[in-house]
């Protein structure tokens, strides 16, 4: 990945600040107190999380270079809403999920990558799992992009961008138990709306929040 020129600096006449020792809370009180080119160390240090994350939800190079720039530029935007009391890769994430779920929303466009959640869905040997498995991998992409919000991020943030509970609920600023709920609760629907479709249902899902 590449991110050139994101915010088309100038050289500095000043002697740059070595930022190579220092923690990111450092690097951000030091861009919070104008050394703004500071946030170029942010930028080397998180650009290939923040593509993965982009990548993995929109599954495509180009586009997800082009919205990697865009969160970079919300989040150095944002540094002064960034807690201390959360681990700064975890803000990452979540503001890079937050973008591009609003980004799809826009677009309304259905590219959730569902990988890892077709394992863990399709876990055991049943028909249903065997017909999913087989046959209704493009229907679970739709069902995804159906859920509900409250259901869809921390579906995606957990198979898709990997974080614990734990982790979504530091990015969510929601109660563990509210997260392992939704999960459930989320996972249940996309069983639901699959077994509607192999039974010859509508196509479609239809959650009760």
């Amino acid at each position: 990945m590449q991110m050139t020129n994101l915010f088309n600096k100038k050289t500095s006449v000043n002697k740059p600040i070595d930022t190579s020792s220092l923690t990111d809370l450092e690097i951000i009180e030091l861009c919070l107190n104008g050394s703004k080119d500071c946030f170029e160390a942010i930028v080397t240090r998180y650009k290939n999380l923040v593509y993965s994350v982009v990548l993995r939800m929109i599954n495509d190079h180009e586009e997800a270079n082009d919205l990697s720039q865009e969160i970079f530029i919300k989040l150095y935007k944002n540094l002064d809403k960034y807690s201390p009391e959360f681990k700064f890769s975890t803000w990452v994430i979540r503001i890079s999920t937050n973008h591009v779920i609003d980004y799809r929303r826009k677009r309304k466009q259905d590219i959730v990558s569902i990988d890892d959640m077709e394992y863990e869905l399709t876990s055991s040997s049943t028909p249903e799992n065997e017909y999913i498995m087989s046959e209704e991998k493009t229907a679970l992409h739709s069902l995804i992009d159906s859920l509900p919000d409250m259901y869809k991020e921390p579906i995606v943030m957990y198979h898709t961008d990997g974080l614990s509970y734990q982790e979504i609920a530091d990015a969510t600023s929601e109660p563990l138990s509210k997260v392992k709920n939704r999960i459930f609760r989320g996972r249940k629907l996309l069983r639901e709306g699959l077994l509607r479709l192999r039974e010859g249902g509508r196509n479609g899902l239809q959650s009760n929040q």
